[in-house]
């Protein structure tokens, strides 16, 4: 599950959709990045079923306010931009360290809370490890540090990995962890782990599906929150004259956090050719991987605008002062957009998706890979 900040809901509503045709469905593998960080330890963490896990889950977002995961009254968002401020006209000089335009601290409490966290450490992981109802889960973070992608996993018998700027680490995981992946740059304040900072997982992830991979995952279901445009959405102008900052911010953090996935799933599919034209024995230990993409129909980001007149007076103030008002598909807006109306939306949204390929899902889950002359599973 990819990032989105709020747009996650979207992929809660998907999975009920799911959960309703296969309540005791097994996910060996779960991995998550950025928002998708949080329902990846949700369903790890959880003791129940996988249709009840994702039950608990959608209420869970159902009844998610902005409030419960950053602090939005006004004088906490002014004393945190003039801290912005001091540091830019100070020449780094300024009395007091910035980390982020606002502060999470809520989030840390309600996801301590939900995910029934005993000291900060997600139980339920081991509980479901040690059942045998899960393998391994995997949340991606990005390291402030070093710059490289860190993928911290939980699991049994998995092998860790090193890549080029990328790289995992097994750790029983945590509050901590969750909160790290999903750090949105510069908003959410950096989170230590043992020593370094770490900030959203989707900065660095230059391959989104390779975590699931690692952990030896055959079928991957992978649930974007991007909207895939038509030829004649991509050539319709969002805003017109010189774009403000939240038309800016939000086509970086769709390059960053969004459209990567699209990206590897063509390179895996071309792998995947390759692969199929071989015999088991001359393809080098790589293995063909069967994938399922699934996005929204709808933009998520020009839904966003419906829902703005309803944010908190303070927050509303910040956010039109970055221009979220001047384009047609606020998306920077889409990610920040914590309330329930629109998060509902975003559910309903997922359900309908999966209710219109659910023949195709249901095959997918139920049916062994289609490659020929595949060696048996492992």
């Amino acid at each position: 599950m990819g990032g989105g900040g709020a747009r996650a809901a979207y992929q809660v509503g998907f999975l009920s959709a799911v959960a309703e045709e296969r309540p005791d469905l097994r996910v060996p593998y779960i991995t998550g990045v950025s928002a998708g960080a949080i329902n990846a330890a949700h369903l790890a963490a959880h003791h129940g079923s996988f249709g009840q896990a994702v039950a608990e889950l959608t209420h869970l977002w159902s009844e998610l306010r902005i409030e419960d995961v950053f602090r939005v009254d006004l004088p906490t968002l002014l004393w945190n931009l003039v801290r912005w401020g001091t540091r830019l006209i100070g020449g780094g000089n300024a009395p007091t360290r910035t980390r982020g335009l606002v502060d999470t601290e809520p989030l840390r409490r309600y996801l301590t809370e939900v995910l029934h966290a005993v000291d900060g450490e997600l139980t339920g992981i081991d509980y479901n490890l040690r059942n045998g109802r899960l393998r391994a889960v995997a949340l991606s973070t990005s390291s402030y540090t070093t710059g490289q992608s860190v993928t911290w996993v939980q699991g049994e018998r998995i092998a860790a990995w090193e890549r080029p700027l990328r790289t995992s680490r097994m750790e029983r995981l945590t509050v901590e962890h969750v909160m790290a992946s999903s750090a949105l740059p510069l908003l959410f304040p950096a989170v230590e782990l043992h020593g370094a900072w770490y900030g959203d997982g989707g900065m660095r992830l230059a391959a989104p599906l390779s975590p699931a991979l690692h952990l030896g995952a055959s079928k991957v279901l992978a649930i974007s929150t991007r909207y895939g445009k038509s030829r004649a959405e991509e050539l319709d102008p969002q805003v017109l004259g010189y774009p403000p900052p939240a038309q800016i911010v939000g086509v970086l953090m769709n390059a960053i956090f969004l459209d990567l996935l699209d990206h590897d799933a063509l390179r895996l599919q071309r792998l995947n050719d390759l692969l199929k034209k071989l015999e088991p024995h001359e393809r080098e230990g790589l293995r063909p991987i069967r994938l399922f993409v699934t996005r929204p129909s709808r933009d998520l980001g020009r839904m966003a605008g419906r829902f703005e007149p309803r944010l908190p007076r303070g927050f509303r103030f910040l956010t039109r002062g970055l221009g979220t008002r001047e384009t047609e598909s606020p998306d920077f807006l889409s990610l920040v957009l914590f309330q329930p109306d629109y998060l509902g939306a975003l559910m309903e949204v997922g359900r309908e998706d999966a209710a219109v390929r659910m023949g195709e899902i249901l095959e997918f889950l139920d049916d062994e890979p289609p490659f020929e002359n595949d060696e048996p599973p492992a």
